[in-house]
């Protein structure tokens, strides 16, 4: 696949074994450093090589490198707070590095928990970064990838459309049908193979920088070590634990959308502390021209953003402190026990989806950026992004999940 080499040259940092303390140093370090340059690098929309880098360099490739590996990370509560905080700054970082996470525990969701996982290890001493999707596609997608037996492995041929990462990533992580069984094989392929190709989508309305793109395969070899694990063709074979994979993705995407909200309000913030604000007064006068702080209007709007953004908060906390129990639990969990995370994150998912868009339209309001799109203070890219990430899920359906449990019991399907 014709691409751009990212720099793969890691820091002294990342390549020291770091304890659970730095991460947050970290973090903000390379969050102030994507604040920077934020808006001139979603104006622009290039594959977001140099951006890779800089994740490269902080040593995040590797955080959640699950417990057991050569190389252990840190865990689940860790990777969110951290996704939350890049998101802030770009949130098109931000998910890509949440589809990255939970691709890097693909062996372990769908792998037999008896098999030793070497690709984790590599890909934490290399700082891999994964791009792809487990899921199957869509039933309106058309014909899905299929791996078809050939000699002592796997032939991978379709093509798919993929949210991150396939156009900077190191090894993609792929769901692909198999010809023979019908199960949903997980596949590692080297996308620098000849019969690999990648078409970047360029022209987003937001998150510009994921590495999203449509990639075909002909003919492409996977060996049989290759292959980290299989999805039963029958839902209810699924095991509870391999069924987390999907709402783990969920939940990162929800902090992607948690650190939309809390960026759009800060900088939006800053630019209302910054600017004269005219609010016109009962006598017609405008009071609060000089001192826009003291403006009753403006107070009450971020107040009631601020509270949004904490409501949110709040549920995306609880739903993450589900998950990551569940993950600890590993393959004991059972199915009620998994229903009832699946339940927490649909409702961190419809209730983060409502603040980000009203959060990131209300901005645009009160900066007086409504009218500027790709001008003004750069808060538009906010309010896209927020929109390009939620529509692709629907809050009524979570919501109708939701309810159903609550009303007459019944699981989420998995």
């Amino acid at each position: 696949m014709p691409r751009k080499t990212a720099d793969k040259k890691a820091s002294t940092r990342a390549d020291q074994p770091v304890g659970e303390a730095i991460w947050p140093r970290v973090t903000r370090e390379l969050a102030d450093d994507l604040a920077v340059d934020a808006i001139t690098r979603d104006r622009a929309g290039k594959p977001p090589f140099d951006e890779v880098s800089r994740l490269r360099e902080a040593g995040l490739p590797a955080l959640l490198t699950p417990p057991g590996a050569a190389h252990p990370g840190a865990d689940w509560r860790t990777a969110c707070a951290v996704i939350r905080e890049i998101a802030a700054a770009d949130s098109s970082i931000g998910e890509l590095l949440a589809h990255h996470y939970v691709l890097s525990w693909s062996a372990r969701f769908f792998g037999p928990p008896e098999k030793p996982v070497a690709f984790e290890g590599r890909a934490a001493a290399e700082h891999w970064l994964l791009g792809g999707s487990t899921h199957p596609a869509g039933r309106d997608a058309g014909p899905d990838l299929t791996l078809a037996p050939a000699g002592g492995g796997y032939v991978l041929n379709g093509r798919r459309d993929f949210q991150a990462g396939v156009t900077v990533a190191d090894r993609l992580v792929l769901g692909a049908t198999c010809t023979k069984t019908g199960e949903l094989l997980i596949a590692l392929v080297d996308p620098s193979h000849a019969g690999v190709h990648a078409d970047p989508a360029n022209e987003r309305l937001g998150q510009r920088l994921t590495g999203a793109g449509g990639v075909s395969f002909d003919n492409v070899p996977v060996s049989e070590d290759g292959v980290l694990g299989a999805v039963a063709r029958d839902e209810h074979a699924v095991s509870p634990f391999a069924s987390l994979a999907p709402l783990a993705l969920s939940l990162l995407l929800v902090h992607v959308g948690l650190g939309i909200a809390e960026g759009a309000l800060a900088e939006a913030r800053d630019v209302s502390r910054a600017a004269p604000h005219t609010h016109p007064s009962a006598n017609g006068g405008d009071a609060y021209a000089e001192h826009p702080s003291g403006d009753p209007y403006l107070s009450l709007a971020y107040g009631e953003m601020a509270t949004s953004a904490h409501t949110a908060a709040a549920v995306v906390e609880r739903a993450t402190e589900a998950l990551a129990g569940g993950l600890r639990t590993g393959h004991q969990l059972g199915v009620d026990a998994r229903a009832e995370i699946a339940v927490l994150v649909a409702a961190a998912e419809a209730v983060t989806s409502r603040s980000a868009a009203h959060i990131t339209t209300r901005v645009l309001e009160l900066t007086g950026d409504a009218g500027s799109l790709d001008g003004g203070t750069g808060l538009d890219r906010f309010w896209r992004n927020a929109h390009v990430l939620t529509a692709r899920s629907s809050p009524t359906r979570r919501l109708r999940d939701i309810g159903d449990h609550y009303l007459n019991g019944a699981h989420p399907p998995l």
